[in-house]
C-alpha cells in the first residue's frame, strides 16, 4: 500500500539541455546533478554523446539529456551531433535552453526555439555566465529580447561557474515534472555505461592540457574495465588524426600522456569510488571524423551516419 502511494506521489520529467556551442550546457548539467558527468572544456563541441544525468529529490526526478551544441555540420561527426540534438528535443517532456549572457540571438537559437514551438514543449531559459558582466542592463535587454522569441515557463540568470541562480533554476525545472513514477532508482546518476564515462574523463583532460594544440580530432575508447579486488583496471586507447597530434598527446619523454593519465585517474577514483589503475595508448586514425565506418568502430551509432 505504501509503495503504491509513493508511486502515485512521484513525478518525473525528461529534460533536454540545448543551446549554442560553448554556452555552458555541460557545466549547468554538472551543477544540477552535483557531480561531474559531462565534459567541461573552454573549447566548443566537447559533448558528443547524449550524456544523461539523473537528479532525484524526494518525490521528484529530473532526467537530463545533455546534447551537443547545434552546429552546421562540417563532417560525419558533425552530422551525428546535429542529429543528436534533433532526436533529443523530439523525445523529451521539456527543454532547458542555455544562452550566454550578453550575446545576441543567433540563427541556432531561433532554430531550437522553432523546435519547441512545433512540438509544443514547455521550456525554461537559463542565461549563463552572468558572473562575466557587471553591467546588468545588458542582461535585462537580453531577457526582453529572448522573452519575445518564446513563451518560456521561466527565465533564470545563472552562473554555472560560481553556482549563482542554480537553486532557482532547479526549482523552476522541478515544476516541469509530471505524475507517473520515477524511471531510475534514487542513487542513479547517469544511464551511460561506465566505460563511456571513463573515456569522456580521459578526453576532457586531453582537451584541457593540450589547449589549442589539439583540435577536436580526438576520440577515446575504453578497451577493457576489470575489477580485481579493491582495484579497477582500465585500458583506454586515444585516437587522433595526425602523427604530430600523437606526439603532442604523448609529450616529451611521455610527460603529457602521464599528466593526462594521472589527472584522469584522480577524477575516475572520485566518480567510481574505488582505486583505479589506468593504462593509456595513443593511435593514429587519419581523418576519422570524415569516415562513417571509423566513427561506428569508435562507438558512434552507425545508423546515424549510414541511413
Amino acid at each position: 500500500m505504501d509503495m503504491n502511494m509513493d508511486y502515485m506521489n512521484e513525478k518525473a520529467a525528461f529534460i533536454a539541455i540545448v543551446g549554442r556551442p560553448n554556452v555552458g550546457k555541460s557545466s549547468i548539467l554538472n551543477r544540477l546533478i552535483g557531480t561531474k558527468l559531462a565534459i567541461v572544456s573552454s573549447k566548443p563541441q566537447t559533448t558528443r554523446t547524449r550524456i544523461m544525468g539523473v537528479w532525484t529529490e524526494n518525490e521528484t526526478q529530473l532526467v537530463f539529456i545533455d546534447t551537443p551544441g547545434l552546429i552546421k555540420p562540417k563532417n560525419s561527426l558533425g552530422d551525428y551531433m546535429v542529429k543528436s540534438v534533433t532526436q533529443s528535443v523530439a523525445g523529451v517532456d521539456a527543454c532547458l535552453l542555455v544562452a550566454e549572457a550578453g550575446t545576441k540571438i543567433s540563427k541556432a537559437d531561433e532554430e531550437l526555439v522553432s523546435r519547441f514551438k512545433s512540438l509544443g514543449l514547455p521550456a525554461v531559459l537559463a542565461i549563463n555566465k552572468i558572473d562575466m558582466h557587471e553591467d546588468k542592463s545588458i542582461l535585462m535587454e537580453q531577457i526582453m529580447e529572448l522573452s519575445q522569441l518564446y513563451d518560456f515557463d521561466a527565465i533564470v540568470p545563472v552562473s554555472a561557474k560560481d553556482g549563482n541562480g542554480m537553486d532557482i533554476l532547479k526549482e523552476e525545472l522541478k515544476k516541469l515534472a509530471q505524475p507517473g513514477g520515477h524511471f531510475f532508482s534514487e542513487d542513479t546518476l547517469t544511464d551511460q555505461p561506465e566505460r563511456v564515462i571513463a573515456a569522456e574523463i580521459v578526453r576532457e583532460k586531453i582537451l584541457r592540457f593540450t589547449d589549442k594544440e589539439i583540435p577536436h580530432g580526438v576520440a577515446v575508447v575504453t578497451e577493457s574495465m576489470k575489477e580485481r579486488g579493491d582495484l579497477t583496471e582500465i585500458d583506454a586507447t586515444i585516437y587522433c588524426e595526425r602523427d604530430t597530434h600523437k606526439g603532442i598527446i604523448i609529450g616529451k619523454g611521455g610527460a603529457m600522456l602521464k599528466k593526462v593519465g594521472s589527472k584522469a585517474r584522480e577524477d575516475m577514483e572520485r566518480f567510481f569510488g574505488c582505486k583505479i589503475n589506468l593504462r593509456l595508448w595513443v593511435k593514429v586514425k587519419e581523418d576519422w571524423r570524415q569516415r562513417p565506418q571509423v566513427l561506428a568502430s569508435l562507438g558512434f551509432d552507425k545508423k546515424d551516419f549510414l541511413d
